[in-house]
């Protein structure tokens, strides 16, 4: 198997493992309010990222426990002499790189699961929430990146797509709805902060920050607004499990082993298939079917999300 191969390998189960996590979602409001299923599964994702880190640094210095000629050692002091003062500044922009985006992030999260309390159809939500791929290019016009026509025809499709899906027959968009719009554009500054720091600092390391950012805001939270349950919080122990451990933990991972060895173009269009796998979570796993109109709401999100991803040759 080529390395590019099993990149898009591990972004498909990436992409499944977001997408079955709105189910875990939906059902954890069954138990929980959003503030402490957001502050919970953030902690257990902020946990599981660290405990990779620690693994891949022991592994690390397994492979440089091979005792090295006289030459290699010297060569090694003079190196890590020269990067000191670097690896202060590298430090000060990964926690400023993990506070931030641990903020929108927690933004984002904590709209998308109020939204998820209102609208317990995980495909619906699933689609929706995609809709911050059309949302990331539209916001190239502030940053100089005049979008092509590919990506106003996405927007289109969006639209369309959305007042399917949102608008009901009185011309009102419903609660849930709303939280959910707004999350799709949280998540949209939280990819554009990723973009920005991502660049200057270990990607696992920044994204096991931001989740203990995010857990600890969403636990402020929890208990200043909520009342805190034992006994309920166990109930939710599985998609709590699953949201964190897997979707944030294993999800993000995945997401940054494979991006190494795949176009970002071919990267993104695997990861927008999570909307697809919220859809056919919420049949299997918990039998619900989309009415005809959401359906092609449905279809029509994705095929501008498809849209959205496909670049023509000169660039546009």
């Amino acid at each position: 198997m080529t390395k590019r191969m099993r990149g898009n390998l591990f972004l498909l189960l990436a992409a499944f493992i977001w997408g079955v996590a709105f189910v875990a979602q939906s059902e954890g409001m069954k138990y929980v309010e959003p503030f402490t299923f957001t502050g919970i599964r953030s902690c257990l994702a902020g946990i599981a990222l660290l405990a990779c880190l620690g693994i891949r640094r022991f592994l690390e210095k397994r492979r440089k426990n091979g005792a090295p000629g006289i030459t290699a050692a010297k060569e090694a002091d003079n190196k890590a002499a020269e990067d000191g003062k670097e690896r202060k500044a590298s430090v000060r922009v990964l926690f400023l790189g993990g506070i931030c985006c641990g903020i929108v992030l927690f933004t984002a999260t904590m709209l998308q699961q109020t939204g998820i309390k209102y609208v317990p159809e995980p495909g619906k939500a699933g689609f929706i929430t995609a809709l911050y791929i059309v949302l990331v290019p539209v916001c190239g016009i502030f940053t100089k990146k005049r979008p092509g026509i590919r990506v106003w025809l996405a927007v289109l499709l969006a639209s369309a797509g959305m007042y399917l899906l949102c608008i009901t027959d009185g011309f009102t968009i419903a609660r849930g709805d709303s939280y959910l719009l707004l999350c799709a554009a949280a998540f949209t500054g939280h990819i554009l902060v990723v973009d920005y720091f991502s660049p200057k600092a270990d990607g696992v390391a920044m994204s096991c920050i931001q989740f203990f950012v995010c857990g600890i805001l969403g636990t402020a939270g929890m208990l200043l607004t909520e009342q805190v349950q034992i006994a309920q919080i166990l109930k939710a122990w599985l998609p709590l499990v699953y949201a964190g451990v897997l979707s944030g933990g294993v999800g993000y991972t995945l997401q940054i082993v494979a991006q190494k060895d795949t176009e970002p173009e071919v990267a993104s269009l695997l990861m927008s298939l999570e909307s697809v796998f919220a859809v056919l979570g919420g049949l299997v796993l918990l039998g619900q079917v989309l009415t005809i109109r959401e359906t092609l709401g449905c279809a029509l999100v994705f095929a501008a999300v498809l849209l959205a991803q496909l670049r023509k040759r000169n660039g546009q």
